[in-house]
């Protein structure tokens, strides 16, 4: 309703014109069509509850991310160059490898982390014949390794570190994961358990 003023100023009610139609009720639905309901209470929580723990979630990731940079070591810009054995006595040099991504993957039979990524690990190097990944552990005799290796499914090239490799790489605190750029240069480094979703970004 509305006020409206006559000839002699004086006021009368008038009656206000309708809202328009929503664009609900303007499109014409069939006979036989359920009118349309509202969603229920309980659909809105589940909503707010998938997206607030989709933000909480990534947060985790982030910082998970920055965490383990912070621990990594401090390489210089050349990623050092090295001359390891493999489980049958192979020599491989990092040298060898350039032209290529790779990834160096510092591990320990004993270490849980470590054990813990080897699957993520085992698919990217099946996914990515083109990008080497090299687990190079630092204890254990070559029969150990490679029972380790058969009990974990590791599907990649495992080396043996010796001391000079793991004081030029600087690494204390494993999981330890070194990407190295096709042009010898270090990419990145981080210490700790390296997500699948994480390698694959770093190695883009």
């Amino acid at each position: 309703m509305r006020l409206a003023a006559d000839d002699a100023n004086e006021y009368v009610v008038a009656p206000m014109s309708p809202p328009p139609p929503d664009d609900d009720e303007l499109r014409v639905r069939s006979p036989d069509e359920p009118p349309s309901e509202p969603p229920s209470p309980l659909s809105r929580r589940a909503g707010r509850l998938v997206r607030e723990l989709a933000i909480t979630l990534g947060a985790l990731l982030l910082l998970w991310v920055g965490f383990g940079w912070l621990r990594a070591p401090d390489l210089p810009r050349m990623a050092p160059d090295f001359d390891l054995a493999d489980l049958d006595g192979g020599r491989h040099t990092l040298a060898d490898l350039r032209g290529q991504t790779v990834v160096l993957n510092f591990w320990a039979t004993w270490c849980g982390p470590c054990r813990m990524e080897v699957p993520g690990l085992s698919a990217f190097a099946r996914a990515h014949p083109d990008i080497p990944v090299l687990g190079i552990a630092v204890d254990g005799e070559a029969g150990a390794l490679r029972k380790a290796a058969a009990e974990l499914g590791l599907d990649y090239l495992v080396l043996r570190a010796d001391v000079a490799t793991r004081t030029a790489y600087g690494v204390s605190t494993l999981p330890t994961t070194v990407i190295v750029r096709p042009d010898g240069t270090v990419r990145s480094a981080h210490t700790g358990l390296m997500l699948q979703p994480h390698l694959w970004w770093l190695t883009r």
